[in-house]
């Protein structure tokens, strides 16, 4: 077994590693360099990003306060956020504003299907891990019942499981990616219950008489979806191509499992979209020297080698199945009110490190779709449907996205943004590059974004967009990687630990027009250190910044809530443990942010989902324990099973960390963040 590319470190701190590497070579432009060539140092130290009573300018000139279309509509924000907030800091718990309940709904190994069998980590099996909810949980969306109604009170969840921990999650394994290591002590069993514990679970949930939450038992709907098991469909316009044929799948069109699923996004059908991330990490071996498939695995990093998967299973050794990497990395279409579907890969949305899926009804009818390719100086994408969106018709809404337009942005430095197409035989995108059809592109959509020129980003995560005001969010994270001389106008500092949120304007309600506008909200980190250079709105206390912004939501009343993943480097970015803060988008506080939950030491905060009420929020707390908790466990080492930095949430003696979703709700039955 070839070595791992991160020795010693936790599943999430190698993935986080990862994702830090800027693998992209291209001479494109960096978005810090845009947005030093736009403010220029002066302006972003004199505190231009932090916001004022006048809003802040886009390149049009018109302060974003102003926008008749953020005032009139009514699902614009209603209103600032009037909750008591948390304070900085760290421990095995976690912690919610004063006023509210933060309760555990599900966690890792507790039943999804009906004939699940309890939790038992001493004896676990992939038969079982197959019925019971998966480990990693990230992106939740709450889907109401029934469909096409707007109940807040009974509902879908659906959930993706993006990872596994095996250090944490297996009795005397200890972590297994390292020299020493090997992966000696992984087991054929241990290996198939990973593959089971990723994938999305699909639970039905309910709201009590007493207003707390739980699921429902026996729910027609509850299912999971796996990566050892699970049959995903290959749609659109790479389906069935030779690149993605495999001598399991000599039709190039079904795929067992997804992988790494993060950050995704619903549809105004009913659907939901999960996003496969760092896909790369799953597979081993060696690609012979001169393969054809040799520069694009390159691009992706494949194979990662973090996993011995490919000792058990050919498809996860590249030697042996060149091609089944590039069945992975893609949009993947779940309809959770129809228990027998089958999920759906979209092709036509592109191949690449996928993280969100933020979905707008166009004003014309089509339907666009946001994306982020997470990691350094990678990419922001688009993409719009060619037909459009039937109110009257959900069945011919089901495969809208398999055909249309795929973008990626390059911002400019006055406060543009044009949407590059991706399409065969454009500009640079043809067989003399190495681009002989759609699909060529589409498989390997990082090199055909690197040729059309679209700005290195700060590695973009989740995208959010409002539904009536025009704007879009963008969380980029952060990015160490960047020198001095490559910051721009949307990335403008370098080793960039803190990240940013870009927003984007578009006119009219145009989300597919071929420009917009953008500004930066806010520079994430410490606004009272000179040398980060934070921007927040002055009024910001010590307790409302914070440091790298990952997940994002857009409440019932039009406000913008962030979620953070700082990794193992928490304590020197904030110094406070990952969470949730509100943060205030328009008018005289538009900046401000406030530190509404906290998650225990070692997880990150992910997932933020708001009933259409807006009167409960559901959030994942991921890898506890695993990400930087040194200086919580006995040994002063990283966790184990044995001694992990908390024992979040059981608290009980046998029983290790277990990624959970947490349900939010007011003690008086209010609206979440009044």
């Amino acid at each position: 077994m070839t070595s791992p590319t991160f020795d010693g470190r936790s599943r999430s701190e190698a993935f986080e590693d990862s994702q830090d590497i800027g693998i992209n070579d291209s001479p494109n432009p960096t978005i810090s360099e845009v947005v030093r060539q736009r403010y220029g140092r002066r302006d972003v130290l004199k505190g231009l990003l932090a916001g004022s009573a006048a809003g802040i300018a886009l390149g049009s000139g018109l302060p974003l306060a102003a926008s008749a279309a953020a005032q009139n509509s009514p699902r614009a924000s209603t209103g600032g956020f009037t909750f008591t907030e948390i304070s900085h800091g760290v421990d095995g718990r976690h912690h919610v504003a004063p006023g509210y309940d933060a309760d555990i709904l599900i966690r890792w190994g507790d039943p999804v299907t009906s004939d699940a069998p309890a939790f038992n980590v001493r004896a676990q099996s992939a038969a079982a891990q197959a019925k019971q909810f998966g480990y990693n949980n990230d992106f939740i969306g709450y889907m109401p019942l029934p469909l096409g109604s707007r109940n807040s009170d009974r509902g879908l969840l659906f959930v993706n499981h993006e990872y596994t921990s095996e250090e944490v999650m297996f009795p005397g394994i200890g972590r297994q990616d390292s020299k020493d290591k090997l992966f000696k002590d992984m087991t054929r069993p241990l290996v198939e219950i990973e593959m089971a514990a990723h994938g999305a679970s699909i639970i039905e949930v309910q709201k009590n008489a007493d207003g707390k939450w739980s699921l429902v038992g026996g729910s027609p709907y509850a299912r999971r979806i796996d990566a050892l098991s699970s049959v995903c469909e290959i749609t659109g316009p790479a389906a069935g191509h030779a690149r993605l044929k495999t001598k399991a799948d000599p039709s190039g069109r079904r795929v067992i499992g997804m992988l790494n699923n993060c950050a995704g996004g619903l549809t105004p059908w009913g659907t939901v979209l999960t996003a496969e991330e760092n896909f790369h990490g799953y597979f081993g071996g060696k690609l012979e020297a001169g393969h054809p498939e040799e520069r694009n695995h390159k691009r992706y990093e494949v194979p990662g080698n973090w996993y011995n998967w490919g000792q058990y299973y050919d498809r996860f050794d590249v030697a042996k199945e060149p091609n089944e990497a590039n069945r992975f990395g893609w949009m993947v279409e779940v309809d959770p009110y129809d228990p027998r579907s089958v999920p759906k890969k979209r092709t036509a949305l592109g191949r690449f490190k996928h993280e969100g899926a933020a979905v707008v009804l166009n004003s014309d009818g089509r339907v666009v779709l946001y994306s982020g390719d997470d990691e350094r100086f990678e990419y922001v994408y688009k993409f719009v449907t060619a037909k459009r969106f039937n109110p009257n018709d959900r069945r011919a809404n089901l495969n809208l996205l398999d055909e249309g337009t795929l973008y990626v942005a390059r911002y400019n430095a006055d406060g543009s943004a044009d949407w590059l197409p991706l399409v065969h035989g454009q500009g640079p995108l043809t067989a003399a590059n190495g681009f002989n059809s759609q699909a060529d592109i589409l498989i390997e959509t990082r090199r055909a974004a690197d040729l059309l020129g679209a700005t290195k980003m700060d590695r973009p995560e989740d995208i959010e967009a409002h539904p009536a005001n025009g704007r879009v969010y963008v969380m980029l994270t952060n990015n160490t990687r960047r020198k001095a001389d490559q910051v721009d106008a949307a990335n403008p500092r370098a080793s960039n630990e803190w990240g940013q949120v870009v927003e984007m304007q578009v006119s009219n309600g145009d989300h597919a027009g071929a420009k917009c506008q953008w500004t930066l909200l806010l520079q994430a980190g410490n606004p009272a250190d000179p040398r980060v250079a934070g921007k927040f709105h002055p009024a910001t206390s010590k307790n409302g910044w914070f440091a790298c912004p990952d997940n994002a939501a857009i409440d019932p009343q039009g406000r913008l809530w962030i979620t953070t993943d700082q990794g193992e480097a928490w304590e020197k970015a904030s110094g406070t443990a990952d969470g949730v803060w509100a943060v205030e988008t328009e008018g005289p506080n538009r900046g401000l942010s406030k530190m509404f939950f906290r998650v225990p030491v070692g997880a990150e905060m992910c997932g933020p989902c708001f009933t259409p009420d807006g009167k409960t929020l559901f959030v994942a707390v991921q890898h506890p324990a695993t990400d930087g908790g040194e200086k919580f466990t006995k040994s002063g080492k990283g966790s184990t099973f044995e001694d992990p930095a908390t024992r979040w949430p059981d608290f009980l003696p046998d029983m290790p960390p277990r990624p959970s979703v947490v349900v939010i709700t007011k003690t008086d039955g209010g609206l979440i963040g009044s």
